[in-house]
């Protein structure tokens, strides 16, 4: 199966009629006909039925072709990153982590080190619920992580970054916010937003608020729809700082309890590369000189 053939197919499937689509894609019909009529041939069932009005999608063709455009996408970023690449770097790293705000500093530590290694690409990946597996499969050359998440697993090397604490988040206009810190008995009467993949240590901390039963708490199923629901005050909701984007729509103020989450960088340990530790080694200056900036 070429590429050419895939894009024939999908652009069908867009279209359901042979002429428009041949003429979108700059080729007679006969030719057009004849690559569709291969690609069914070699993946041995019929993509699309043919009428006098025109093409419909099978059962099976319709869920092939949405499998396809996704892979004709992927295929469409591979080949637009590869010619990024090829045109200015010699060499690249891939940082994986959850969200784009676990690493606050991302892109601060992008900058300074493509002043001192301007031919090293730094590729941000995420993946929302499996970092550290795309990590393991070597599909990353450094994650972001709990240190939790790292014991007992072998050929990493572990770096420390930042120890932190747990917020509560809420409305601004919420009479919370003016707090300057959040006790267990500011939240009795309150609704607690609780689930979503929560790390354990806030997760205890749940479990110890819900069951004072002064404290009534909602299941939310990830951070994003949690946040969603503090927004339209069906309750609030405790989050490591690490979550915490600054952008001023919540309010994030300090909890009062003894859990925190310590948070690291994992990296290959047989990837010895300079380029790594000389990145690794910015993100780490770059969070041990923030003393102010709360985490």
């Amino acid at each position: 199966m070429t590429t050419k053939q895939i894009d024939y197919c999908i652009e069908l499937a867009r279209t359901l009629n042979f002429s428009r689509a041949a003429d979108n894609m700059f080729v007679s019909q006969p030719t057009f006909s004849y690559q569709i009529r291969l690609l069914e041939e070699e993946i041995g069932f019929a993509v699309f039925e043919r009428s006098g009005k025109g093409a419909q999608l099978t059962p099976a063709g319709a869920q092939f072709v949405s499998f396809l455009s996704g892979m004709r996408e992927d295929l469409k970023r591979a080949v637009e990153q590869g010619q990024n690449f090829s045109a200015k770097y010699q060499d690249s790293i891939s940082v994986c982590m959850s969200v784009r705000q676990a690493l606050y500093f991302l892109p601060e530590a992008m900058r300074l080190f493509a002043e001192e290694m301007p031919d090293v690409q730094i590729t941000p990946v995420f993946r929302y619920e499996n970092s550290m597996e795309v990590f393991l499969q070597n599909e990353a050359d450094i994650v972001f992580a709990l240190k939790e998440q790292t014991r007992q697993v072998p050929g990493i090397q572990v770096h420390e970054l930042f120890e932190s604490r747990i917020y509560l988040i809420a409305k601004r206009d919420d009479p919370l916010a003016e707090k300057n810190l959040i006790r267990e008995e500011d939240l009795y009467g309150r609704t607690l937003m609780v689930g979503g993949g929560s790390p354990a240590a806030l997760r205890t901390v749940q479990h110890r608020l819900i069951s004072s039963g002064k404290i009534a708490y909602f299941n939310s199923a990830d951070h994003d729809t949690t946040l969603t629901n503090v927004a339209a005050g069906r309750g609030v909701c405790l989050a490591p700082g690490f979550l915490n984007d600054h952008s001023g729509q919540f309010a994030w103020i300090p909890f009062d309890c003894a859990e925190s989450f310590s948070c690291v960088l994992c990296t290959h340990r047989e990837d010895r590369r300079e380029s790594l530790r000389s990145f690794v080694g910015i993100l780490k200056k770059l969070y041990a000189d923030a003393v102010a900036f709360p985490l």
